[in-house]
């Protein structure tokens, strides 16, 4: 079983310091609000009290084109850490590009 999901995730203009790393242009999530994995990576971002930018590609046409030119994928959640994009809830990936 894969831990990806079809969702993005984006933190835009924060600061996230991990235990090694800082992610100095923030988390962004691209997502919907029926999509279960974008839900999981919500709450693994909340339980982890990192601040993250939503963006729900369901409705807002503009950041549905932004996460296709980003990420190549039309899927979510996409997530975006600083200049790296998790494609799905890589829940090891994410919490190494974060340093947890």
């Amino acid at each position: 079983m894969t831990n990806e999901v079809y969702a993005i995730i984006i933190f835009k203009h924060k600061n996230i310091m991990g235990k090694n790393k800082k992610i100095s242009n923030g988390v962004k999530m691209y997502s919907t609000p029926t999509c279960g994995y974008c839900n999981l990576a919500k709450d693994f971002f909340d339980e982890h009290g990192i601040p993250v930018e939503v963006f729900d590609v369901s409705v807002d046409e503009k950041k549905r084109q932004e996460l296709i030119d980003k990420s190549g994928q039309m899927g979510v959640p996409v997530i975006e850490i600083g200049e790296e994009i998790v494609v799905g809830f890589d829940q090891t990936r994410i919490s190494d590009l974060l340093g947890l």
